[in-house]
């Protein structure tokens, strides 16, 4: 095993990608200043990135857009959280019960593709605009991220371990914990990634469709009062918010995955 050379360079291109990546947003943020300016398109529909800015302290300055900051990341840690929790437990009862993927291998594949926003009917009929109808939709959209990840994960269990396992004893839960668990993590912490991108999604749909109170909302009532700088910054400050929880997510599955070959960068000659 060679450990090295595949660290060194991946720590070298890791300021060059993030050079690479502050040039290309100033370079679109500069074309957003000037397309508006220059006259192709009209300010009162693409404001330039300095009447977005302006409009981005101004939110910042009101506590009622805290308040929705906070809701929106409510629903989205909560749906995340349960999304997470269910589907790693569905997925390893699913994987280790004999016969029970099989079995539910048609239900999933019916439930899977259904987007979330067609339960937003349901959501509003069940729970109106309260803050369930959002962890309704996220939950849903979330899960499937998680599970099929988990499926997937089980799958990809050496058998000649598992055997192994087996012919030494060990019970049902402990073979979870020291076969399946550790093949299974990479592909779990993919999933949750995952879903939590997706979460933030559909968290901010509801709140855009549905009402309930959040960012989105708050994006609704600035488009309908056609206070279009004020809802740039708000789709804006959203966005941010997806950079933020996708850095998170790889930073904790990098120290989670601290000993997996693909966060190490070990080689085989």
């Amino acid at each position: 095993m060679r450990t090295g050379p595949p660290d060194v360079r991946r720590r070298g291109t890791r300021p060059g990608n993030a050079l690479l990546g502050l040039a290309g947003l100033c370079g679109f943020l500069a074309l957003v200043e000037a397309v508006p300016r220059l006259g192709f398109v009209s300010p009162d529909h693409l404001p330039p990135t300095s009447a977005i800015a302006a409009a981005l302290v101004g939110e910042m300055s009101d506590a009622a857009f805290w308040t929705a900051l906070g809701d929106t990341l409510t629903g989205w840690a909560l749906g995340l959280f349960i999304a997470t929790t269910a589907g790693i437990t569905a997925g390893l009862v699913i994987s280790v019960v004999p016969y029970l993927r099989e079995a539910t291998a048609g239900t999933v594949e019916f439930l899977r593709p259904i987007p979330s926003v067609a339960l937003i009917p349901l959501a509003v009929l069940l729970f109106g605009t309260d803050l369930r109808s959002t962890l309704l939709l996220v939950v849903y959209a979330a899960f499937w991220q998680v599970l099929v990840q988990v499926l997937y994960g089980v799958q990809d269990t050496d058998p000649v371990a598992e055997e192994t396992a087996r012919s030494y004893g060990l019970g049902t839960w402990a073979r979870i914990r020291h076969v399946l668990w550790p093949t299974a993590l990479p592909y779990v912490m993919t999933g949750v990634r995952l879903a939590a991108a997706v979460a933030l999604v559909l968290a901010v749909t509801a709140e855009l469709v549905i009402g309930t109170p959040g960012l989105g909302a708050r994006i609704a009532v600035a488009q309908t009062s056609h206070a279009v700088p004020d809802m740039y910054a708000l789709v804006a400050v959203t966005g941010l918010i997806g950079v933020l929880i996708n850095a998170g997510a790889r930073a904790v599955e990098r120290r989670s995955l601290a000993w997996h070959q693909s966060v190490r960068g070990e080689v085989t000659p």
